[in-house]
């Protein structure tokens, strides 16, 4: 999970998704939008029998504060709440399993605040079968060669593993840009991605204020898009004073075609070009 504001659990029970199958949870700054919903779902949690442990990804200056709440809102939890100092300064990896790798990536905005980039891990390469079978190749083999080694014959013939598989699948990723103003740079932490999440607040006709409140409008979004090669752009954090989301939309159009706007139960299908 990316954020935790209120209303979070609302969400999750809306989209039909287990509880226990949140692993840990990346907070990329302390502002209430992101993070007040927190305490009230580990609380849920707690009374729902959780025991497995919660990893919580965040700004340091978050630990103290989340062990009172925790003392005196979710006293005697089954399982543990382990707490991750998050450097905002560096872009660095701060999770990784074996399905994927969680970057910092670092952000321009009135607190301590960074994004975080989701990468899969590369997969194997995929098997030829009419190639194993023209040779012969034992069942045995089959992970050797999916990691990319040779086969050698019992002749002693060295069969080239390009021969034996294809490439694997490209591998997805998806940037989340939490509140930050523009800046180029971004665009060099973020490059190529499949999908990028970048905050939207305002149009180009308020652009003072988000100079003032170091946010960005939907054109520098897309400006960010644009310049990191990216997919595709999905524009959030709008303002409260649009009635309609479509004019920052429309914005970003202008400089960045593939764009499309988040909005609450949005199912995203990441895909490469």
């Amino acid at each position: 999970m990316v954020d935790c504001g209120e209303g979070t659990q609302q969400q999750v029970r809306k989209s039909r998704l287990n509880f226990t199958k949140i692993y840990a949870v990346f907070i990329s700054h302390l502002h209430g939008d992101h993070v007040l919903g927190l305490v009230g779902m580990i609380s849920t949690f707690g009374l729902n029998g959780r025991t497995a442990p919660l990893h919580i990804y965040a700004p340091g200056e978050y630990e103290e504060l989340l062990k009172l709440e925790l003392k005196t809102f979710c006293g005697g939890l089954d399982f543990e709440v382990v707490f991750h100092v998050v450097d905002t300064t560096k872009q660095q990896v701060i999770y990784e399993d074996r399905s994927l790798t969680v970057e910092t990536i670092p952000l321009c905005h009135r607190v301590h605040c960074c994004g975080f980039l989701f990468r899969e891990q590369a997969g194997s390469r995929h098997i030829r079968r009419d190639m194993i079978d023209f040779y012969g190749i034992p069942t045995s083999q089959i992970n050797n060669i999916k990691a990319g080694l040779d086969w050698t014959s019992p002749e002693g013939e060295m069969i080239k593993n390009e021969l034996l598989t294809t490439d694997p699948d490209p591998v997805r990723s998806y940037a989340y840009c939490s509140d930050t103003r523009y800046f180029p740079e971004l665009a060099k932490k973020i490059k190529d991605v499949t999908l990028l999440y970048h905050e939207s607040t305002y149009t180009e006709e308020f652009k003072e204020k988000a100079v003032k409140y170091l946010h960005s409008t939907a054109k520098e979004a897309a400006m960010t898009a644009r310049d990191a090669n990216v997919t595709q752009l999905m524009l959030g954090h709008y303002s409260q004073r649009y009635n309609t989301d479509e004019p920052l939309l429309q914005e970003a159009k202008q400089v960045f075609k593939n764009t499309i706007l988040a909005n609450e139960g949005l199912i995203v299908d990441v895909r490469l070009r």
